[in-house]
């Protein structure tokens, strides 16, 4: 397959979107971690520190899902230089190594989302019983 110049640009916008979407869900777990933290400050509870925990391993994969897409950005970029000096195989090869990266991220992503599925459940059956 030939890789033109413009074939790893067309992945920016993508990484882009998902990296905003990482940064998004990471913001949104920081404020969850500041409350239970406050709130395991305050009254000290095994419930809360669970949940910290699983917040803990969810801010890591996150943390990997970003740097996973950073690198396969920065990998279509090298790919893109390398494309334009006419190293068409060293271009073609670095791009190939991006959309694995990428994939990874992807990976990670459906990890986190599964644990966090996981999270609701136990909290919605938690609510079903009571």
């Amino acid at each position: 397959m030939d890789v033109s110049l413009t074939t790893p640009a067309l992945l920016f916008p993508a990484i882009s979107l998902l990296l905003l979407a990482y940064t998004n869900r990471f913001l949104t777990i920081a404020g969850l971690i500041r409350n239970l933290h406050q709130k395991y400050q305050d009254h000290p509870d095994t419930d809360v520190k669970a949940q910290i925990s699983n917040l803990k391993k969810r801010v890591t994969l996150i943390k990997n899902m970003q740097l996973f897409g950073i690198v396969s950005l920065l990998l279509c970029v090298v790919s893109m230089f390398a494309i334009y000096e006419t190293w068409q195989t060293l271009g073609s090869i670095i791009f190939g190594v991006s959309l694995v990266l990428l994939m990874v991220s992807l990976i990670l992503s459906i990890i986190e989302i599964q644990i966090s599925v996981n999270a609701l459940n136990i909290q919605l059956k938690n609510i079903e019983n009571d």
